[in-house]
């Protein structure tokens, strides 16, 4: 008995539309869809959003890395499944650019606070480590 596998994975859309739909629209077109706050941040920024996906169209075909300290950016369909190395503050954080990731902003993927890792007190930190040090 051979049983038939169906697989339940959805397209993805994006408002009722595919993402090759999406690609289509420029970036005014594509505010449309957008939630209010990144509709206003993206119509008052379309300028900015269509020059940075030229250069990386142009990046991309020469082979080289994308770099930006623009975190305000949203990120619009046609920067999907780029590789962009986004500014943190101290050094460039990669980040692939995904489907899920349409309407926000290129630094909410570049964390510029990272985790605290403590450890032992370094000699001389506490009354207990200058004795330790003396042997």
């Amino acid at each position: 008995m051979a049983e038939i596998i169906t697989s339940n994975k959805k397209a993805f859309t994006y408002k009722g539309k595919s993402i090759d739909e999406l690609k289509t629209l420029d970036v005014r077109e594509f505010a449309k869809y957008l939630k209010s706050r990144q509709r206003r941040a993206a119509l008052r920024q379309f300028q900015e959003i269509e020059d940075f996906v030229s250069r990386t169209k142009r990046k991309t075909e020469k082979n080289k890395q994308i770099k930006t300290h623009n975190r305000a950016l949203v990120i619009v369909p046609q920067l999907v499944g780029l590789k962009i190395l986004i500014h943190n503050g101290h050094e460039f954080f990669p980040v692939e650019i995904t489907k899920e990731m349409l309407g926000h902003r290129l630094g909410e993927f570049a964390p510029t606070r990272m985790k605290v890792k403590h450890s032992n007190a370094g000699v001389g930190a506490t009354k207990g480590s200058k004795a330790k040090a003396k042997k």
